[in-house]
């Protein structure tokens, strides 16, 4: 079978990804499959920066506001739906095109991680989150380093999720998660990808993510994150996990005040973004765009990498 050409717009939150896999779609005939783990979520729309209609518009999304925020959702659903709909976009003709700043929801789809051999353990997970919950991530941590050092000493401990997800496989499948990563990272992807990222200077990175937030709050994301709880969300959730959402939780119980509030969402997303910096530095495919001159390298790239596959 031969592989499918993949473009793949990724790195840090705030630097500009949305629109320029837009671009790209529009000049390759493509369609966007969204690979950002909180815009899979319905009615949270501010705090994702979730592509507006007149930018949804422009092309054709997949997997974006799809899933009820009270919903669960793992790595391994989204990989399923991921290949699912690329398979498609490429059985039509068209350009699959993954944008999103999810690093694991991007690294799994491209190098085509397999997750048939853990089942989804409910009755473990909720015993394990309680646990995290009660004892913290540290705790946690030390748990997940008795089996596997390896991703107990990758893993922050405010990772809860994927911490817990680490300890629910190896008590399922009796395999580190880590171990099971390396095997199957010499399995051969079904994909031929082209890794875009855009590489802002630091500090100018960290100004668009402030002015990001700033624009967040003058568009209602606290009277969005009051709607949430209206419907039944709950700080447990892990839609609520999400920076942006758990902060503003902190103000609207009263912990915080709204400026404290403000202040540590920017602080929460600059740390995120250098997280995610540092992820898809680790990708040696990854090609990184030095603005302004984004948009031409980016369809330059593009152009070269589908040729050949394009009748």
């Amino acid at each position: 079978m031969s592989e499918i050409p993949l473009i793949v717009v990724a790195g840090p939150t705030a630097s500009g990804k949305t629109e320029l896999a837009i671009e790209i779609a529009e000049h390759t005939d493509g369609e966007i499959v969204n690979a950002d783990s909180m815009q899979i979520y319905k009615y949270m729309d501010i705090g994702t920066a979730k592509p507006t209609r007149e930018e949804r518009a422009r092309a054709v999304h997949h997997l974006i506001d799809f899933l009820e925020p009270s919903a669960d959702f793992s790595v391994a659903d989204y990989t399923a739906l991921a290949h699912e709909v690329i398979a498609d976009i490429a059985s039509r003709g068209k350009t699959p095109i993954m944008c999103g700043g999810t690093g694991l929801y991007i690294s799994s789809v491209v190098n085509d991680v397999s997750f048939g051999e853990a089942q989804t353990n409910h009755e473990l997970r909720e015993k394990l989150t309680r646990e995290a919950d009660e004892k913290g991530g540290e705790y946690m941590l030390q748990i997940l380093s008795e089996f596997d050092g390896e991703s107990a000493k990758r893993l922050h401990p405010n990772n809860l999720r994927r911490i817990i997800r680490a300890i629910e496989f190896y008590e399922t499948t009796g395999k580190a998660i880590s171990e099971h990563q390396a095997e199957t990272k010499q399995k051969k992807s079904r994909y031929d990808p082209l890794i875009l990222c855009i590489a802002w200077d630091r500090q100018i990175l960290y100004d668009r993510i402030n002015r990001r937030v700033d624009i967040m709050l003058e568009a209602g994301l606290e009277d969005e994150v009051r709607g949430l709880l209206k419907m039944g969300c709950r700080r447990g959730m892990n839609s609520m996990q999400g920076i942006g959402y758990k902060e503003m939780l902190d103000f609207i119980s009263g912990a915080v005040t709204l400026g404290e509030a403000a202040e540590a969402i920017k602080q929460n997303s600059r740390r995120y973004a250098k997280r995610q910096i540092t992820w898809f530095r680790r990708d040696e495919r990854a090609r990184y765009l030095k603005p302004p001159a984004v948009k031409d390298e980016a369809l330059r790239l593009a152009f070269e990498h589908l040729k050949g596959f394009k009748t």
